[in-house]
């Protein structure tokens, strides 16, 4: 079964940090791209970040860059995104993602087939 374990959400104030984790099983880890959504409360989900299997490319939401970074460590078939300057407008459940297409190009472009349970994340202004 895929497995997608998130955690490191947290309250934190605004201009803080926070690091999100996705622990992932169930599948060859670096065959696909893998992300980060959010849904904030009475909004839409939106695509956050993601970094391709194929390359290591990453790819940011205008919202979330020079702010959030995405990395990976394929030994742990595990996903970081570090949130820093967060913001109230950040405040969303995050969820970890997978899309069977490792070779995105684009955050656009990202599909989601495989959700996580989801993290939630509050800042406070």
């Amino acid at each position: 079964d895929v497995q997608l374990q998130a955690s490191g959400g947290g309250l934190v104030r605004a201009g803080g940090s926070l690091r999100l984790s996705c622990a992932a099983s169930g599948f060859t880890f670096d065959d696909y791209a893998i992300g980060w959504f959010r849904q904030a409360p009475g909004k839409e989900r939106e695509g956050v970040s993601c970094i391709s299997s194929s390359d290591g490319s990453t790819y940011y939401a205008d919202s979330v860059k020079g702010r959030f970074t995405i990395s990976s460590d394929n030994a742990k078939n595990t996903v970081y995104l570090q949130m820093n300057s967060l913001k109230p407008e950040d405040t969303a459940v995050y969820y970890c993602v997978v899309d069977l297409d490792g070779t995105i190009d684009a955050m656009s472009a990202f599909v989601p087939l495989w959700w996580g349970q989801g993290t939630l994340v509050t800042v406070s202004s």
